[in-house]
């Protein structure tokens, strides 16, 4: 399982990097759960980035304008990130989202064909109007998209276990994978949440609060020795998931 750490800027990015995580997720939490940042900040944080360690980053919340997601999605491919993250941030349908969804992923991949765009839904969706985030792994499918993602947008302490249950996390996972996607969960994780993700088969688990100073997202400070500690806590639940296979 990748560990996403997501850095608002150069300084947290190094601390990620040197921390061990596997994704470097570029966003700017002062404009939400997927926050887009500026691109000279991308731009700078995939520079100093080693290559084998994957960029991505976030596109904003901007509701269903698929135009001008289409437009960020072809900005941000141009950066050469490896990811792209889409929210349903304001979309009612799934209609409304696969098209979207299938603008903002031919504008990236006609700009990079490597690319790989990932849709993320909200656990809290009830709260903020969103669809249900368990229809992800079928949009993302017949979006023709990479990642099928479930997120929270509300950051007020609650985290995605609040939301969802176990078994509609696997169900969501073991659905992103038959339609041959990855999987990914975040929303609020908090370390002692790993071995969980883990142990529901996802691909990327993405955390930015518990890596922080203070585990705050918003006031704190992503750390190398926080991060280096979630990476452990990865490391171990992969090794003791081994030791039970032999």
């Amino acid at each position: 399982m990748k560990l996403l750490i997501s850095p608002m800027n150069e300084k947290e990015a190094s601390q990620a990097i040197a921390g061990g995580a596997d994704i470097i997720d570029v966003k700017n939490p002062k404009e939400g759960a997927l926050g887009a940042n500026y691109p000279w900040v991308i731009k700078r944080i995939k520079e100093i980035t080693p290559k084998n360690i994957e960029v991505s980053c976030t596109l904003g919340e901007v509701g269903n304008l698929p135009g001008s997601i289409s437009l960020a999605a072809l900005g941000a491919a141009s950066l050469g990130v490896d990811y792209i993250k889409v929210g349903l941030y304001g979309i009612k349908t799934p209609q409304e989202a696969i098209f979207l969804l299938q603008n903002a992923s031919r504008a990236a991949k006609e700009c990079n064909p490597k690319i790989k765009v990932a849709v993320a839904g909200y656990a809290d969706a009830e709260r903020i109007g969103a669809i249900n985030p368990l229809l992800i792994p079928e949009i993302a499918h017949k979006s023709q998209v990479d990642v099928a993602m479930i997120d929270t947008s509300v950051k007020d302490g609650k985290n995605l276990f609040d939301y969802l249950t176990v078994e509609q996390l696997k169900g969501f996972v073991n659905s992103a994978h038959g339609f041959g996607l990855e999987a990914a969960l975040a929303g609020s994780l908090r370390k002692q949440d790993l071995p969980i993700v883990y142990g529901l088969g996802a691909d990327i688990a993405g955390l930015r609060g518990a890596a922080c100073t203070h585990s705050n997202r918003d006031t704190g400070q992503i750390t190398r020795k926080l991060v280096s500690e979630l990476v452990e806590v990865v490391r171990q639940a992969e090794t003791q998931a081994c030791v039970k296979r032999a």
